[in-house]
């Protein structure tokens, strides 16, 4: 184990060894390194990361007016909590954000720009991980080892969006864009903007793009559940005022909890009432006599995809100033001038903007082997969707799709410190999950999203019992996470004698 003088600066490539290797630099993982460090001041960790900066997905996306689409009481760190006014708040404060949490607590040290983790390979004899990474440039891989993998890469493809096929594409003598890969270099003001799509990334282009832009088209095939919340939380101002912000943040980031879950459970149990509230609001907030019928109202209930939120009602009112409009309509071709539609209708365009969402992606796309043979995600299940069925020491985060992400990684970052002194307690060097023969499986992600679905066979399952069971319920994970017990029957420990050979715990069946 190195000494403190010797972990100072990982950043040189120099290091071959480490107790702990993250994937991934974002909030997830500055968080996990935030974590571990506090609770395990004397383990050696490195964060890799394949880009070049801190920072993520609040990095990589540059479109114009990004911003959360969770409050930021829930969505920032639970041991750092966010001062800032805005609840609701932009990429660029987010990212800020997120490099002064590194920065403060010098986790920034401790990273490894421009390395990707192209696989993983687990010895049982060694008891530890010999990862391979390709730096930018490159062309050879070069190799270290770890006890101890933590994956905080998310789950869905850095390198590009998603991007259906439109028929006519090439006929098209506009500019053709995806928000994932944003040019520096694009203006759109005083330009016709036809926006492809109704998710979190449309419904903020649309009224960013619509204070310059000649006018902005959302053109989307089905709607999408949509609500506005005040940017600014005006009980959390109250309360700052009354009690100060460090008595404040608790109350205010339970409130959140609470009014977020009690959204859930309405949707999924009452949904006709749900749908009925949602309503009411659009009435109140677009103009009289909208079509809310045709543009907002969407066939599924509530919360079985991820309900949208717009600051202040920033989208409505570009519907109501005119300056930005509803289109509900497929897709038939692109055309020189624009798009054409199925019901004849031709949607003039300077820029289209294809927000059609991600490219779903487990794990960053690492190959896995455990003792030299190959792991495929979709045969594994998840341990309380954060550890995988047959794979030793390996921790992975995915976040809420009903609430805040940062909620979710915090509780996986506490049960994989809790974990790790689990086994530094009782000596053990290996910690395998294995399905009982015979359980039952579902979806990882049981969520109706487009994205979600047309990649489910790249991630790995869920179970329907506990504790091979991940669901979204925040209130439930707090307890069990931190409370669960670290010996039951599903996590098998072991101490590989690394002078011998030991033959690895058997693999869950597929």
């Amino acid at each position: 184990m190195e000494d403190a003088e010797q972990q100072r600066d990982h950043t040189d490539g120099t290091t071959r060894h480490v107790d702990v290797l993250i994937v991934g630099a974002g909030l997830t993982g500055i968080g996990a390194a935030w974590r571990l460090q506090s609770t395990h001041p004397g383990k050696t960790y490195l964060i890799v990361e394949a880009r070049e900066e801190i920072g993520g997905t609040w990095d990589l996306f540059r479109y114009p007016g990004i911003r959360s689409d969770s409050d930021m009481q829930t969505f920032g760190y639970r041991f750092r909590p966010w001062r800032e006014p805005r609840a609701i708040a932009d990429g660029a404060s987010i990212l800020q954000y997120i490099r002064d949490t590194a920065a403060e607590a010098g986790i920034d040290r401790h990273i490894r720009f421009r390395h990707r983790v192209v696989s993983a390979s687990w010895s049982t004899a060694d008891a530890s991980w010999k990862v391979e990474l390709l730096r930018d440039g490159d062309v050879e891989t070069t190799t270290m080892t770890c006890g101890f993998l933590y994956m905080c890469t998310g789950y869905y493809r850095y390198d590009k969006g998603y991007a259906p096929h439109f028929a006519g594409r090439e006929k098209f003598t506009g500019r053709v864009v995806h928000p994932q890969q944003w040019p520096q270099d694009l203006d759109c003001a005083d330009k016709r903007v036809v926006v492809i799509g109704s998710g979190a990334t449309a419904v903020t282009l649309v009224p960013t793009l619509a204070r310059t832009a000649s006018h902005v088209t959302m053109l989307q095939r089905s709607p999408t559940y949509i609500i506005s919340l005040p940017s600014k939380d005006p009980i959390a101002s109250g309360l700052q005022r009354l009690i100060g912000k460090r008595a404040a943040y608790p109350i205010v980031r339970w409130k959140n909890i609470a009014i977020n879950s009690a959204s859930y459970q309405l949707g999924q149990h009452a949904p006709a009432i749900s749908r009925a509230f949602i309503r009411g609001r659009l009435k109140r907030l677009l103009p009289k006599g909208y079509d809310i019928g045709t543009h907002f109202n969407p066939r599924y209930k509530p919360w079985d995809q991820r309900l949208c939120v717009v600051p202040d009602a920033d989208l409505f009112k570009a519907i109501g100033d005119g300056r930005a409009s509803v289109v509900t309509d497929a897709i038939e071709s692109f055309s020189e001038s624009g798009v054409r539609l199925t019901s004849g209708q031709e949607l003039s365009a300077d820029v289209v903007v294809t927000a059609t969402g991600l490219d779903l992606v487990g794990l960053g796309g690492i190959q896995l082997f455990v003792d030299g043979d190959e792991i495929v995600l979709s045969d594994t299940v998840a341990y309380r969707g954060v550890m995988l069925s047959g794979v030793p020491n390996l921790v992975f985060t995915v976040g809420y799709t009903n609430a805040s992400w940062t909620l979710k990684a915090d509780l996986v970052s506490q049960f994989a410190c809790r974990l790790l002194a689990h086994m530094d307690r009782h000596g053990h060097r290996q910690c395998v999950p294995t399905e009982p023969p015979g359980a039952t499986r579902r979806p990882l992600l049981d969520f109706s999203a487009g994205y979600v679905q047309r990649s489910i066979d790249r991630l790995p399952r869920s179970g329907t019992e506990d504790p091979w069971r991940s669901g979204n319920n925040y209130v439930r994970d707090f307890v069990t996470f931190k409370r669960a017990r670290l010996d039951d029957q599903a996590l098998h420990y072991s101490s590989p004698d690394p002078a011998t050979a030991a033959v690895h715990p058997a693999r869950t069946a597929s």
